[in-house]
């Protein structure tokens, strides 16, 4: 089957027309569980991204801490802590009413990625908050994460993007700051500069 380039492709037959065939180790490098060649990826991160799905949307929220701040339980079993942050709690909302969702894990240098899928759930024991105390202070809940998949994402995309390159870094004052992003968005009601004064200090003392 041929597929035009113009035309929509809206049926998985098209789709799978014009990608081709799966490399076989595409396949052979996922697993049910975090085999012992993953754990390092989990065990030396220190950022991952959280997607969810609920009635209310998408969310993709960046989650980051200290190397093995994803503490893992058993080779089926992630412990997620809810660090201090905005109090939307967009991903939290989306598990309660849907209980999937991916993780993509990022190593600083590293082009590979790791990707695990699987099933969450919201706790908020008292022992359990304070096994991932910080600073003396606890989060407000942990996820606890069933793998039903893993594998790893080949360093492509980190190439092309230079994502790891000094040179590459963009320099902050190149963008808006967020005091100028909240001060557009509210109609001027948050003093930007204000804002943007302050926010170094309020991010030293509610980093946990």
């Amino acid at each position: 089957m041929t597929v035009n380039a113009e035309s929509r492709v809206e049926t998985l037959e098209a789709l799978e027309s014009l990608y081709g065939d799966v490399a076989r180790p595409s396949i052979l490098k996922e697993a049910d569980h975090l085999h012992p060649v993953y754990r390092p990826f989990v065990e030396q991160a220190s950022f991952a991204v959280l997607a969810t799905a609920g009635p209310g949307g998408l969310d993709a929220s960046p989650r980051g801490d200290a190397p093995g701040f994803v503490h893992i339980e058993d080779s089926h079993t992630l412990l997620l802590p809810d660090r201090r942050g905005n109090n939307r709690i967009d991903s939290l909302r989306n598990i309660i009413s849907d209980p999937r969702v991916a993780l993509i894990f990022l190593l600083p240098g590293i082009g590979e990625t790791l990707r695990i899928n699987g099933t969450a759930e919201i706790l908020a024991q008292p022992e359990l908050l304070a096994r991932f105390a910080v600073q003396n202070q606890m989060p407000k809940s942990v996820l606890r994460i069933s793998v039903n998949a893993v594998y790893f994402q080949c360093s492509r995309a980190i190439i092309r993007s230079g994502l790891w390159k000094p040179e590459n870094h963009i320099e902050r004052a190149a963008l808006p700051t967020p005091g100028q992003i909240l001060k557009a968005l509210s109609g001027s009601e948050i003093d930007g500069q204000a804002y943007d004064e302050a926010l170094p200090g309020r991010l030293a003392t509610t980093l946990y």
